[in-house]
């Protein structure tokens, strides 16, 4: 139900490559195979009245208002769930139909109420739209009878309400449940009269299995269930596409708005990586962009021990190139630095990596997928030549061996999980690499053939064994590797993985996964047609990390699973933007488009553009920043978008880092935990205050729109212009759309892209898009990979340098939960808390038993690094060993404990594998006490009443 949805066409489009003809009401139509009769009259046209019907679910034909007439046939079929034929002729307006679809209606509203005028759908009812339709006029039952107009309303969600006593038992929302979402937690209970739809076992729906994605919301034709946003603001007036900012799917969304307000998020149904779903966050959790919280002042002081001052824009940004300059002349070129965000637009990504090599001088750029997926970039490089995922979403839908390693989409990726989740239930085989039980190992009607349920950090001995089975059962496919991959390079992989180190056997004994369950899974994937692999940060996040990317490389191609839709190798990117701010250029070594700093003809192109002389020597990565800090030779860091203080590990180091450093300057929207050790806050714009572009894991570039003025009165990309004007190298756009002009006129994969490209191809393009992909590029690396011949490269399992130790017998891991993201403070300042309000310990039954701990008990979480205390959530999900916890709670201190392990490769945290003990404790951790009295100071800085007016900082 939704008024600027556009046209429904009642069933789902057919995908069948045969056309047939036919005739409705005199109008000859010609059609795929297998559309509904109600679709085809929808294409020329004529609209059949509908309830239950909508396009976006399979046809149901329950409420009997779109009956037709068909010559030659008896009676009057539903239209939706009649298949279209060739020759038929049909017609849909008749007297006798006009009868019977007024009997129909008469009998909905003789049990609805009928407050139209002060409903919250009024004029965007689809009950009321029909009996208008219909011609109703009258209604002769009246409500002295049984009815149901006194049931009471569940107001238990925090976003929607569901009203019983308007339900006409369409279905359509548990059909959304089921097809749509895959939860299942929504039913019909009773029969006849009695039905009403159900949330789980008759429970309300906050403790329901409801995961609030909304599309029983958008599936709803009448106001049963409305958002709460639509109930207290009206309806909106009109609306703007823009894109989401939470995870890497990338969803669209039509943002309803009413003025510069915003009433609620739709998903769009043109939308390429959603397709007309959400989860809750991007369909409810985005009141943070208005919450009460926002920093709108640019804010200055010259020691973090001072309160804040109220300062003009140009006041700020004046002292923060005067204090950058002054750092620069007393400590050298390379003693500053930024990071550019993964929340932020990929043109806001370019102009900060630009400031930073034009402005600054040097390379020192960096950004937060150094600590997620920049295991990614270095691995698919090196063997397939490209550092981004192959396939889109939708090629799912062609797997029949899906494996994901690493991985819980159900909570990380929730669209995407639904989608996969749709197709395992059309049969399509699962295989879990995850030390976890999680969503993806059961839930309702799915169900993982196999669960490697591997000790954290052996990875890479997994992904070794199940090519050790692989290659020497035959199971590999030779002709492929002949054709596509360096052949030399196969042969000493191959040898080197049919050493017996890397049998199941072998492998069993470390990783504690059965030896017949790794080579069951190995030739499920091996054997299928279409095997895809998926992984995410419990992959990346090793001391391994790019070991273990290199060696999933190395089973795509040795099976032949590349180059072709259902296959690949696919990294769920975690942020909205991290294959985005990647492919602007933000890691230190690398220009946009992945081209190395050291390479001349590539410098000499971006010198001559900028009209500047680049550093040639990669810069500083995230920890050199830090160990530089503490060295006293990297003094300035200019942070856009990042809260480096709670998301980068051994937090102790990182403040430390910051406390030596003599200007940090933290442009964001709330006054996070970094800025909490900043001596210069510009305020930022949220992403519904922004114009640009983000990047999805499918490499999709999607448009941003701005739905409202920025609340602080300038956008970021503004803010990093005047930063850079400030310090004497101009940067003059005038528009987001002049800076991705720049970026595809210096970035081979991009020549093609444009927002006015990205619009006419329907508002979204996958690069590479250039003169030999007009329209981008689907799915990567077809004929011949981007590096001309794939790469094998050997992966050596070497254990975890974090090491389980009597005073350490545990090994943690960290992950996320659905209803938060990341460091939380976007969805801590939304109703998501009523979900999760707190980062627990999950710890298996026996090692809570041996440590005398109860469920809900505080308990003490020691590593070598630090010690915080959390909640123990005590459950099987978890195996003896090993603990869980999530981080988005910065009092929780989750990366308090975390080491400064990292990748070999890439220096990206091994957030995975920390060892520790667990005790029970009745008080928090010194580090916890230490943090509520430095968060109450800070916050009581920039909030203190006193602030003098004046703004000038001592020097």
């Amino acid at each position: 139900m939704n008024q600027l949805n556009g046209i429904d066409y009642g069933t789902p489009k057919s995908k069948s490559e045969n056309l047939i003809t036919l005739e409705i009401d005199g109008v000859e139509i010609t059609v795929p195979q297998g559309t509904s009769v109600m679709r085809a009259a929808a294409e020329v046209g004529i609209n059949v009245p509908k309830l239950c019907a909508t396009d976006s679910l399979e046809a149901f034909g329950s409420c009997r208002l779109c009956l037709v007439e068909i010559e030659g046939r008896r009676g009057y079929p539903a239209s939706c769930t009649t298949p279209a034929e060739a020759g038929m002729k049909i017609k849909t307006q008749t007297p006798k139909l006009a009868d019977i679809r007024r009997g129909v209606m008469e009998l909905y509203i003789s049990d609805h109420p009928l407050d139209c005028l002060t409903c919250p759908t009024n004029g965007n009812c689809e009950l009321q739209d029909m009996a208008g339709v219909v011609g109703l006029r009258d209604v002769r039952y009246g409500y002295d009878g049984e009815n149901h107009l006194k049931l009471e309303k569940d107001e238990s969600n925090p976003y929607f309400t569901y009203d019983a006593s308007k339900c006409i038992v369409c279905n359509r929302c548990v059909r959304a449940c089921e097809e749509t979402q895959g939860t299942f937690a929504l039913t019909i209970d009773g029969r006849g009269f009695a039905s009403r739809v159900s949330a789980s076992q008759n429970e309300d729906f906050i403790e329901s299995e409801c995961v609030s994605c909304g599309a029983c919301v958008d599936a709803c034709p009448t106001a049963t269930l409305t958002e709460k946003t639509v109930i207290m603001m009206g309806q909106g007036e009109h609306s703007k596409v823009t894109t989401c900012a939470y995870c890497g799917v990338g969803c669209s969304f039509k943002a309803e708005m009413k003025g510069n307000e915003v009433v609620r998020m739709v998903p769009n149904p043109d939308g390429k990586a959603n397709q007309g779903h959400a989860c809750v966050k991007g369909r409810f959790a985005w009141g943070y962009a208005t919450h009460k919280d926002r920093m709108l002042k640019p804010m200055i002081r010259s020691k973090i021990t001072d309160p804040w001052k109220e300062v003009s824009w140009e006041e700020a940004i004046n002292y923060t190139a005067s204090e950058f300059k002054r750092i620069q002349a007393k400590y050298g070129k390379d003693s500053i630095g930024g990071l550019v965000s993964s929340r932020c637009t990929n043109e806001e990504g370019y102009l900060v990596q630009k400031l930073v090599r034009a402005a600054f001088g040097n390379n020192n750029v960096d950004t937060c997928a150094r600590v997620c997926h920049s295991p990614t970039g270095y691995g698919l490089k090196v063997t397939l030549g490209e550092s981004a995922g192959t396939q889109t979403f939708e090629s799912v839908m062609k797997s029949d061996v899906i494996v994901v390693i690493g991985a819980n989409p159900a909570n990380a990726h929730p669209v995407f999980a639904s989608q996969m989740k749709r197709r395992i239930r059309q049969g399509a085989k699962l295989i879990v690499v995850d030390p976890r039980t999680t969503e993806m190992v059961k839930s309702p009607h799915v169900q993982a053939d196999y669960h490697l349920k591997l000790m954290p950090g052996t990875n890479v001995a997994i992904v070794n064994a199940l090519a050790y089975v692989i290659l020497t059962e035959k199971l590999h496919k030779p002709a492929f590797i002949a054709e596509r991959c360096e052949v030399d390079s196969f042969k000493e992989w191959e040898h080197f993985i049919c050493q017996e180190e890397n049998s199941p056997e072998a492998v069993e004994k470390i990783s504690g996964v059965p030896a017949e369950e790794i080579r069951a899974a190995a030739r499920m994937y091996a054997n299928a047609k279409n095997g895809a692999i998926y992984y995410g940060l419990g992959v990346t996040e090793h001391a391994q990390g790019s070991t273990t990317v290199i060696g999933i490389a190395n089973l795509a191609m040795a099976t032949g699973n590349i180059g072709r839709e259902g296959v690949g190798v696919n990294p769920l990117r975690g942020q909205n933007n991290v294959q985005g701010s990647c492919d602007m250029g933000s890691f230190p070594h690398e220009l946009p488009g992945y081209r190395h700093v050291s390479d001349s003809t590539t410098r000499a192109e971006f010198e001559a553009a900028w009209n500047c002389v680049l550093d040639p020597e990669p810069g500083l990565r995230i920890p050199n920043m830090f160990d530089a800090a503490m060295d006293g030779t990297f003094m300035g860091l200019y942070c856009q978008g990042e809260d480096i203080v709670q998301s980068d590990p051994d937090t102790q180091h990182v403040t430390g880092a910051l406390e030596k450093m003599e200007c940090i300057v933290v442009q964001d929207i709330f006054l996070n935990e970094t800025a909490k050790y900043a001596h210069v806050f510009l305020p930022g714009s949220s992403f519904l205050e922004k114009d640009g572009t983000f990047t999805n894991a499918e490499r999709r570039i999607s448009r941003v729109r701005k739905v409202m003025p920025p609340k602080a009165g300038k956008g970021d990309w503004e803010v990093t212009c005047m930063l850079s004007n400030a310090l004497g190298y101009p940067m003059s756009y005038k528009h987001p759309r002049e800076i991705m002009d720049e970026i595809a006129s210096l970035t081979p994969t991009f020549t093609g892209v444009s927002f006015k490209r990205i619009d006419e191809l329907g508002g979204s393009i996958q690069w590479p898009c250039n003169d030999a992909a007009p329209e981008g590029t689907p799915t990567m690396h077809i004929g011949e990979f981007v590096r001309g011949k794939g790469k094998f490269i050997d992966t050596k399992y070497f254990g975890a340098g974090e090491k389980v130790t009597k005073k350490y017998p545990l090994i943690l891991t960290t992950g996320r939960i659905l209803s938060q993201y990341n460091v939380g403070a976007q969805t801590r300042r939304t109703h998501n808390n009523m979900w999760h309000s707190e980062d627990r310990l999950e710890i298996h039954p026996q090692d809570a038993l041996d440590r005398g701990i109860k469920q809900n008990d505080w308990v003490g979480i020691q590593s070598r690094a630090g010690e915080t205390v959390l909640r123990a959530d005590i459950t099987e999900n978890i195996q003896p060993g090993v603990v869980y916890t999530t981080f988005h709670f910065p009092e929780s201190g989750a990366n308090v404990i975390t080491t400064s392990s990292s990748d070999w490769a890439t220096n990206c945290p091994e957030y995975k594998v920390t060892a520790v003990q667990i005790m029970p404790v009745s008080q928090p951790s010194e580090w916890q006490r230490t943090y509520n009295r430095f968060n109450t100071q800070q916050e009581s800085f920039a909030t203190d009443q006193m602030i003098p007016k004046e703004s000038a900082v001592a020097k």
